[in-house]
Protein backbone atom coordinates (compact mmCIF):
# COMPACT_ATOMS: atom_id res chain seq x y z
CA UNK A 1 0.00 0.00 0.00
CA UNK A 2 2.81 2.45 0.38
CA UNK A 3 4.39 1.43 -2.35
CA UNK A 4 1.43 2.38 -4.56
CA UNK A 5 1.22 5.69 -2.65
CA UNK A 6 4.39 6.45 -3.42
CA UNK A 7 3.85 5.50 -6.88
CA UNK A 8 0.80 7.45 -7.46
CA UNK A 9 2.70 10.62 -5.32
CA UNK A 10 5.10 10.45 -7.91
CA UNK A 11 3.03 10.21 -10.81
CA UNK A 12 1.43 13.45 -9.63
CA UNK A 13 4.19 15.47 -9.24
CA UNK A 14 5.80 14.21 -12.82
CA UNK A 15 1.92 15.75 -13.87
CA UNK A 16 2.31 19.01 -12.42
CA UNK A 17 5.98 19.11 -13.39
CA UNK A 18 4.98 18.20 -17.31
CA UNK A 19 7.23 15.43 -17.27
CA UNK A 20 6.49 12.36 -19.81
CA UNK A 21 7.90 10.03 -17.75
CA UNK A 22 5.74 10.62 -15.13
CA UNK A 23 2.42 10.54 -17.61
CA UNK A 24 3.59 6.89 -18.84
CA UNK A 25 3.88 6.03 -15.20
CA UNK A 26 0.27 7.48 -14.86
CA UNK A 27 -1.06 5.61 -18.10
CA UNK A 28 0.97 2.40 -16.60
CA UNK A 29 -0.27 1.83 -13.51
CA UNK A 30 -3.84 3.77 -13.63
CA UNK A 31 -5.33 -0.03 -14.43
CA UNK A 32 -3.92 -1.52 -11.01
CA UNK A 33 -4.84 1.63 -8.83
CA UNK A 34 -8.47 1.75 -10.57
CA UNK A 35 -8.67 -1.84 -10.27
CA UNK A 36 -7.92 -2.30 -6.79
CA UNK A 37 -11.18 -2.27 -4.49
CA UNK A 38 -9.31 -1.78 -1.20
CA UNK A 39 -8.14 2.02 -2.63
CA UNK A 40 -10.01 4.96 -0.48
CA UNK A 41 -9.49 7.59 -2.34
CA UNK A 42 -10.93 8.70 -6.85
CA UNK A 43 -8.46 8.87 -8.47
CA UNK A 44 -9.82 11.67 -11.16
CA UNK A 45 -9.80 14.17 -8.42
CA UNK A 46 -6.30 14.29 -8.28
CA UNK A 47 -5.76 15.62 -12.02
CA UNK A 48 -6.17 19.09 -11.12
CA UNK A 49 -3.62 19.44 -8.87
CA UNK A 50 -1.77 21.86 -11.73
CA UNK A 51 -3.78 24.94 -12.60
CA UNK A 52 -4.03 24.79 -17.05
CA UNK A 53 -4.46 21.57 -16.81
CA UNK A 54 -6.88 19.16 -17.85
CA UNK A 55 -5.67 15.93 -18.12
CA UNK A 56 -7.60 12.70 -16.81
CA UNK A 57 -6.34 9.68 -16.04
CA UNK A 58 -9.86 7.54 -16.00
CA UNK A 59 -10.00 7.23 -19.16
CA UNK A 60 -11.94 9.65 -20.62
CA UNK A 61 -9.10 11.51 -22.74
CA UNK A 62 -7.15 10.23 -25.84
CA UNK A 63 -7.72 6.46 -24.96
CA UNK A 64 -11.30 6.92 -25.35
CA UNK A 65 -11.12 8.87 -28.82
CA UNK A 66 -8.66 5.90 -29.71
CA UNK A 67 -11.10 3.43 -28.81
CA UNK A 68 -13.77 5.45 -31.20
CA UNK A 69 -11.35 5.12 -34.03
CA UNK A 70 -10.79 1.57 -33.09
CA UNK A 71 -14.42 0.98 -32.82
CA UNK A 72 -15.15 2.18 -36.71
CA UNK A 73 -16.99 -1.01 -38.26
CA UNK A 74 -14.39 -1.81 -41.53
CA UNK A 75 -17.53 -2.40 -43.45
CA UNK A 76 -18.97 0.69 -43.14
CA UNK A 77 -15.83 2.43 -43.49
CA UNK A 78 -15.75 0.50 -47.33
CA UNK A 79 -19.12 1.04 -48.18
CA UNK A 80 -18.55 4.84 -47.02
CA UNK A 81 -15.61 5.22 -49.47
CA UNK A 82 -17.25 3.40 -52.53
CA UNK A 83 -20.31 5.93 -52.25
CA UNK A 84 -17.77 8.80 -52.14
CA UNK A 85 -15.72 7.15 -55.24
CA UNK A 86 -19.19 6.63 -56.67
CA UNK A 87 -20.42 10.31 -56.65
CA UNK A 88 -16.73 12.33 -57.38
CA UNK A 89 -17.06 9.72 -60.82
CA UNK A 90 -20.99 11.08 -61.46
CA UNK A 91 -19.76 14.67 -61.45
CA UNK A 92 -16.87 14.21 -63.42
CA UNK A 93 -18.89 12.65 -65.97
CA UNK A 94 -21.67 15.39 -65.45
CA UNK A 95 -18.96 18.30 -66.33
CA UNK A 96 -17.59 16.28 -69.32
CA UNK A 97 -20.65 15.49 -70.68
CA UNK A 98 -21.29 19.39 -70.11
CA UNK A 99 -18.44 20.41 -72.06
CA UNK A 100 -19.48 18.86 -74.77
CA UNK A 101 -22.55 20.00 -75.01
CA UNK A 102 -21.34 23.05 -75.08
CA UNK A 103 -18.93 22.98 -77.98
CA UNK A 104 -21.51 21.06 -79.84
CA UNK A 105 -23.85 24.10 -79.41
CA UNK A 106 -21.21 26.61 -80.43
CA UNK A 107 -20.53 25.50 -83.49
CA UNK A 108 -24.16 25.59 -84.68
CA UNK A 109 -23.41 29.39 -83.98
CA UNK A 110 -25.27 29.81 -80.07
CA UNK A 111 -23.22 32.16 -77.90
CA UNK A 112 -21.89 29.63 -75.21
CA UNK A 113 -18.44 29.89 -73.56
CA UNK A 114 -16.51 27.13 -75.31
CA UNK A 115 -12.71 25.78 -74.12
CA UNK A 116 -11.31 27.76 -76.43
CA UNK A 117 -12.67 31.15 -74.88
CA UNK A 118 -11.10 29.46 -71.27
CA UNK A 119 -7.67 28.71 -73.00
CA UNK A 120 -5.83 31.72 -72.47
CA UNK A 121 -4.89 33.50 -69.51
CA UNK A 122 -6.53 36.26 -67.90
CA UNK A 123 -5.94 39.41 -70.20
CA UNK A 124 -3.93 37.84 -72.72
CA UNK A 125 -5.80 37.72 -75.94
CA UNK A 126 -4.94 35.90 -78.90
CA UNK A 127 -2.96 36.99 -82.11
CA UNK A 128 -4.86 39.22 -84.36
CA UNK A 129 -4.20 39.91 -88.16
CA UNK A 130 -3.21 43.09 -88.96
CA UNK A 131 -1.69 45.06 -91.82
CA UNK A 132 1.62 45.67 -92.68
CA UNK A 133 4.14 49.02 -93.69
CA UNK A 134 7.03 48.35 -96.21
CA UNK A 135 9.62 51.07 -96.14
CA UNK A 136 13.51 51.75 -97.26
CA UNK A 137 16.20 52.29 -94.84
CA UNK A 138 18.80 54.60 -95.67
CA UNK A 139 21.71 56.19 -94.64
CA UNK A 140 19.37 59.77 -94.30
CA UNK A 141 16.59 58.20 -92.55
CA UNK A 142 18.34 55.05 -90.68
CA UNK A 143 15.64 52.39 -89.76
CA UNK A 144 15.80 49.99 -86.58
CA UNK A 145 15.72 46.06 -86.88
CA UNK A 146 13.88 43.67 -84.35
CA UNK A 147 16.42 40.69 -85.56
CA UNK A 148 19.39 42.66 -86.22
CA UNK A 149 19.45 46.04 -84.21
CA UNK A 150 20.03 47.94 -86.94
CA UNK A 151 18.88 47.58 -90.44
CA UNK A 152 21.38 48.02 -92.65
CA UNK A 153 21.43 51.01 -95.70
CA UNK A 154 19.59 50.57 -99.21
CA UNK A 155 17.55 47.36 -97.57
CA UNK A 156 13.50 47.01 -97.07
CA UNK A 157 12.08 47.23 -93.98
CA UNK A 158 8.46 45.53 -92.88
CA UNK A 159 6.42 46.63 -89.39
CA UNK A 160 2.90 46.13 -88.39
CA UNK A 161 0.40 49.11 -89.40
CA UNK A 162 1.40 52.49 -87.84
CA UNK A 163 3.76 50.80 -85.56
CA UNK A 164 7.69 51.16 -85.30
CA UNK A 165 8.73 47.43 -84.61
CA UNK A 166 10.42 47.21 -87.89
CA UNK A 167 12.19 44.25 -89.19
CA UNK A 168 14.09 43.60 -92.17
CA UNK A 169 12.32 41.80 -95.45
CA UNK A 170 15.47 39.19 -95.70
CA UNK A 171 15.34 38.87 -92.01
CA UNK A 172 12.21 37.79 -91.69
CA UNK A 173 12.12 35.40 -94.51
CA UNK A 174 14.49 33.79 -93.39
CA UNK A 175 13.55 33.30 -89.77
CA UNK A 176 10.22 32.02 -91.10
CA UNK A 177 12.06 29.54 -93.28
CA UNK A 178 14.20 28.18 -90.23
CA UNK A 179 12.19 28.58 -87.20
CA UNK A 180 8.81 30.09 -87.96
CA UNK A 181 8.37 29.58 -84.04
CA UNK A 182 10.40 32.67 -83.29
CA UNK A 183 8.67 35.05 -85.71
CA UNK A 184 5.29 35.97 -83.79
CA UNK A 185 7.34 36.08 -80.13
CA UNK A 186 9.39 39.63 -81.85
CA UNK A 187 6.14 41.35 -81.18
CA UNK A 188 5.30 39.70 -77.89
CA UNK A 189 2.08 37.06 -79.73
CA UNK A 190 0.70 40.55 -80.34
CA UNK A 191 -0.39 40.10 -84.08
CA UNK A 192 -0.39 36.64 -86.12
CA UNK A 193 2.44 37.53 -88.02
CA UNK A 194 2.52 34.24 -90.45
CA UNK A 195 -1.33 33.74 -91.08
CA UNK A 196 -1.70 37.57 -92.00
CA UNK A 197 1.59 38.44 -93.79
CA UNK A 198 2.29 34.65 -95.44
CA UNK A 199 -1.25 33.19 -95.40
CA UNK A 200 -2.47 31.74 -98.72
CA UNK A 201 -6.52 33.32 -97.69
CA UNK A 202 -5.09 36.57 -95.82
CA UNK A 203 -5.82 39.95 -97.52
CA UNK A 204 -2.62 41.60 -95.79
CA UNK A 205 -0.50 38.27 -97.72
CA UNK A 206 2.66 39.85 -99.38
CA UNK A 207 3.03 37.18 -101.57
CA UNK A 208 0.29 38.71 -104.10
CA UNK A 209 2.94 40.88 -105.00
CA UNK A 210 6.05 38.34 -106.00
CA UNK A 211 4.37 37.39 -108.81
CA UNK A 212 4.96 33.78 -110.94
CA UNK A 213 8.50 33.93 -110.15
CA UNK A 214 7.86 34.18 -106.38
CA UNK A 215 5.15 31.94 -106.43
CA UNK A 216 7.15 29.15 -107.97
CA UNK A 217 9.66 29.01 -104.86
CA UNK A 218 7.04 29.60 -101.98
CA UNK A 219 5.18 26.35 -103.55
CA UNK A 220 8.50 24.46 -103.98
CA UNK A 221 9.22 25.53 -99.96
CA UNK A 222 5.66 24.75 -98.96
CA UNK A 223 4.62 21.86 -100.47
CA UNK A 224 4.13 18.66 -98.23
CA UNK A 225 7.05 20.29 -95.96
CA UNK A 226 9.87 20.78 -98.50
CA UNK A 227 8.76 17.19 -99.94
CA UNK A 228 8.69 18.54 -103.60
CA UNK A 229 12.23 20.23 -103.36
CA UNK A 230 13.85 16.88 -101.66
CA UNK A 231 12.25 15.16 -104.96
CA UNK A 232 13.52 17.85 -107.42
CA UNK A 233 17.13 17.25 -105.54
CA UNK A 234 16.61 13.34 -106.38
CA UNK A 235 16.00 14.08 -109.66
CA UNK A 236 19.28 16.76 -110.11
CA UNK A 237 21.15 13.61 -108.57
CA UNK A 238 19.57 11.11 -110.69
CA UNK A 239 20.14 13.24 -114.02
CA UNK A 240 24.33 14.26 -112.87
CA UNK A 241 24.61 10.35 -112.72
CA UNK A 242 22.87 9.49 -115.98
CA UNK A 243 24.95 12.40 -117.96
CA UNK A 244 28.52 11.59 -116.59
CA UNK A 245 27.31 7.99 -116.74
CA UNK A 246 30.03 7.00 -119.37
CA UNK A 247 32.93 8.77 -117.16
CA UNK A 248 31.96 6.55 -114.04
CA UNK A 249 31.75 3.10 -115.79
CA UNK A 250 35.32 3.54 -117.07
CA UNK A 251 36.26 4.59 -113.62
CA UNK A 252 34.54 1.81 -112.09
CA UNK A 253 35.99 -0.77 -114.73
CA UNK A 254 39.62 0.46 -114.12
CA UNK A 255 39.60 0.17 -110.13
CA UNK A 256 37.89 -3.45 -110.47
CA UNK A 257 40.77 -4.91 -112.73
CA UNK A 258 43.53 -2.86 -110.97
CA UNK A 259 45.92 -4.56 -109.07
CA UNK A 260 46.11 -2.09 -106.31
CA UNK A 261 42.38 -3.54 -105.88
CA UNK A 262 43.24 -6.80 -105.77
CA UNK A 263 46.24 -6.87 -103.72
CA UNK A 264 43.55 -5.75 -100.88
CA UNK A 265 41.67 -8.98 -101.03
CA UNK A 266 42.83 -9.83 -97.50
CA UNK A 267 41.18 -6.79 -96.03
CA UNK A 268 38.17 -5.98 -98.38
CA UNK A 269 37.62 -9.96 -98.62
CA UNK A 270 36.63 -10.48 -95.01
CA UNK A 271 33.56 -8.04 -95.56
CA UNK A 272 32.61 -10.36 -98.33
CA UNK A 273 33.18 -13.04 -96.77
CA UNK A 274 31.54 -11.51 -92.97
CA UNK A 275 28.01 -12.88 -91.09
CA UNK A 276 24.86 -11.75 -92.21
CA UNK A 277 24.51 -9.09 -89.14
CA UNK A 278 27.80 -7.42 -89.72
CA UNK A 279 26.68 -6.70 -93.66
CA UNK A 280 23.55 -5.18 -91.89
CA UNK A 281 25.14 -3.42 -89.55
CA UNK A 282 28.01 -2.35 -92.42
CA UNK A 283 24.83 -1.51 -94.59
CA UNK A 284 23.34 0.68 -92.02
CA UNK A 285 26.62 2.77 -91.76
CA UNK A 286 26.20 2.93 -95.20
CA UNK A 287 23.02 4.16 -95.24
CA UNK A 288 23.64 6.55 -92.67
CA UNK A 289 26.47 8.33 -94.21
CA UNK A 290 24.38 8.60 -97.82
CA UNK A 291 21.35 10.33 -95.36
CA UNK A 292 23.23 12.45 -93.90
CA UNK A 293 25.24 13.56 -97.22
CA UNK A 294 21.81 14.00 -98.76
CA UNK A 295 20.28 16.13 -96.12
CA UNK A 296 23.39 18.50 -96.21
CA UNK A 297 22.82 19.00 -99.90
CA UNK A 298 19.27 19.38 -99.67
CA UNK A 299 20.18 22.09 -96.46
CA UNK A 300 22.46 24.35 -99.35
CA UNK A 301 19.89 23.89 -101.90
CA UNK A 302 17.27 25.58 -99.76
CA UNK A 303 19.26 28.10 -98.38
CA UNK A 304 20.24 29.50 -102.34
CA UNK A 305 16.13 29.40 -102.97
CA UNK A 306 15.87 31.25 -99.40
CA UNK A 307 18.34 33.84 -100.27
CA UNK A 308 16.47 34.29 -104.28
CA UNK A 309 13.13 33.84 -102.50
CA UNK A 310 14.85 37.36 -100.16
CA UNK A 311 16.15 38.86 -103.12
CA UNK A 312 12.34 38.21 -104.96
CA UNK A 313 11.00 40.33 -101.84
CA UNK A 314 12.85 43.08 -102.23
CA UNK A 315 12.05 43.78 -105.76
CA UNK A 316 8.65 42.86 -105.51
CA UNK A 317 7.05 44.57 -102.32
CA UNK A 318 5.96 48.07 -102.78
CA UNK A 319 7.06 51.12 -100.37
CA UNK A 320 4.44 51.96 -98.26
CA UNK A 321 6.01 54.64 -96.13
CA UNK A 322 8.84 56.68 -96.33
CA UNK A 323 11.19 58.25 -99.27
CA UNK A 324 10.01 56.70 -102.85
CA UNK A 325 6.26 55.34 -101.46
CA UNK A 326 4.32 54.70 -104.20
CA UNK A 327 0.83 55.33 -102.68
CA UNK A 328 0.94 59.13 -103.12
CA UNK A 329 2.12 58.58 -106.61
CA UNK A 330 -0.80 55.79 -107.78
CA UNK A 331 -3.50 58.75 -105.84
CA UNK A 332 -2.61 61.40 -108.29
CA UNK A 333 -5.02 61.96 -111.14
CA UNK A 334 -3.25 63.90 -113.45
CA UNK A 335 -5.78 65.77 -116.45
CA UNK A 336 -5.43 64.98 -120.07
CA UNK A 337 -6.88 66.39 -123.15
CA UNK A 338 -8.36 64.24 -125.76
CA UNK A 339 -5.32 63.78 -127.85
CA UNK A 340 -3.61 62.20 -124.50
CA UNK A 341 -1.45 65.40 -123.86
CA UNK A 342 -1.04 67.04 -119.90
CA UNK A 343 -3.49 70.18 -119.64
CA UNK A 344 -1.03 73.39 -118.06
CA UNK A 345 -1.77 76.65 -117.44
CA UNK A 346 -0.07 79.06 -118.50
CA UNK A 347 2.80 79.06 -115.90
CA UNK A 348 3.69 75.49 -116.36
CA UNK A 349 1.67 74.24 -113.87
CA UNK A 350 0.21 70.59 -114.42
CA UNK A 351 -3.65 70.02 -113.92
CA UNK A 352 -4.47 67.28 -111.16
CA UNK A 353 -8.10 67.28 -112.66
CA UNK A 354 -9.65 68.03 -116.05
CA UNK A 355 -12.43 69.99 -113.61
CA UNK A 356 -9.55 72.69 -112.59
CA UNK A 357 -8.43 73.15 -116.69
CA UNK A 358 -12.30 73.57 -117.53
CA UNK A 359 -12.94 75.94 -114.57
CA UNK A 360 -9.32 78.28 -114.74
CA UNK A 361 -10.34 81.32 -116.59
CA UNK A 362 -7.23 83.77 -116.09
CA UNK A 363 -8.54 87.56 -116.35
CA UNK A 364 -7.68 89.09 -119.51
CA UNK A 365 -6.75 92.79 -120.11
CA UNK A 366 -8.51 95.52 -122.45
CA UNK A 367 -5.32 95.47 -124.63
CA UNK A 368 -5.78 91.80 -125.15
CA UNK A 369 -9.17 91.92 -125.43
CA UNK A 370 -10.24 91.98 -129.24
CA UNK A 371 -13.16 92.20 -131.07
CA UNK A 372 -13.20 90.21 -134.55
CA UNK A 373 -16.47 90.69 -137.45
CA UNK A 374 -17.06 88.04 -139.34
CA UNK A 375 -14.27 89.00 -142.05
CA UNK A 376 -12.11 88.50 -139.63
CA UNK A 377 -11.09 92.31 -139.80
CA UNK A 378 -10.69 93.79 -136.51
CA UNK A 379 -13.52 96.86 -135.25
Amino acid sequence: MRRRTDLLLLALFSVASGSRFGLSITRYHRGRLASNDKLQFPVSRLVHVRGGSNRILDGSSEDEEENEKEEVDPEEEKRRLAVQKYRMEQQMLLQLRSTFLSEALAKRGLPITTIKDVSTADGNKPPEKVDWDCAMSTVEEPKSCLFSFDAEPNTKVIAPIDSNQWITLSALNRLRRTDPTKVEPLWHNQYAILQSWFGDNSEYSILQHVGVQGLFITLLLDTARGLLLKILVVAGILSVVIVFMPILEFLVNRILTSGFFWLKWPTWGRIVHATLPLKLLLGQMAWKFLANSFGKLENRVRDYIVDVECAILEESIPLTVGPGSEVMEEDIDIAEDEDGEILEDEDGDIFFDASEAVNDFSPISNDEYIHSDSDGSDW
